[in-house]
């Protein structure tokens, strides 16, 4: 069968690395696995995978240490798996510009779709390939790069966080609150998040 991508993933924790990197690899993913986040941007640097899934808390270079080099240098997607969900955690993931963010304990089922609808996204284009970045005697302009974070899942892990739901329920609650706000989902998504951000700010 034909690999349905080549995804990195990053966590400390060894027996959640070994389960979410036999989970992906049983559903056709090439695992790129790593257990910090220096070993990460090595094989980042290496082996170019398409996708990133990140651990956020790690002695060392943490998830969002790694998350820069991915967006910055390496132009690789990625998003994250984390127990932590603090507004200023979920913050800095926004500002990083994540795919998605996913909050543990989770299993394989629940993470699979979220990769799925990501490569999916990154097939299509919707979502910057690893490019590999400009020859050094290129002249380089600094610009802030284009996030890549899609409001929804984001909000969803907002919600599953705060009421302690699943991910289905999560994104039923999001769409009530739309339609009683007579707004579309994604602008409910946006609204949550910037509430969340303005909290992290004045805490």
């Amino acid at each position: 069968m034909a690999s349905k991508g080549r995804i990195l993933v990053v966590d400390d924790d060894r027996l959640v690395l070994a389960a979410v990197t036999h989970g992906l690899a049983q559903a056709g993913y090439e695992v790129v696995d790593a257990d910090n986040g220096d070993e990460a941007i090595l094989k980042a640097r290496q082996l170019r995978p398409e996708m990133a899934l990140l651990d956020i808390r790690m002695e060392g270079k943490s998830g969002f240490d790694v998350a820069e080099y991915l967006r910055d240098v390496a132009r690789i997607p990625f998003m994250f798996l984390s127990a932590f969900a603090d507004e200023a955690t979920i913050a800095k993931v926004n500002e990083l510009g994540a795919v998605a963010y996913l909050i543990k304990p989770l299993d394989i089922d629940q993470i699979l779709p979220t990769v799925d609808e990501a490569f999916a996204r990154l097939r299509s284009g919707e979502l910057a390939s690893a490019a590999p970045p400009p020859a050094p005697s290129a002249p380089v302009v600094t610009a802030t790069p284009e996030p890549l974070s899609d409001p929804l899942p984001l909000a969803v892990g907002v919600l599953m966080h705060r009421h302690a739901l699943s991910r289905v329920a999560a994104r039923q609650r999001l769409q009530r609150m739309a339609a009683e706000q007579g707004i579309s989902e994604a602008a409910q998504a946006e609204r949550l998040i910037a509430a969340v951000e303005e909290l992290a700010r004045s805490a």
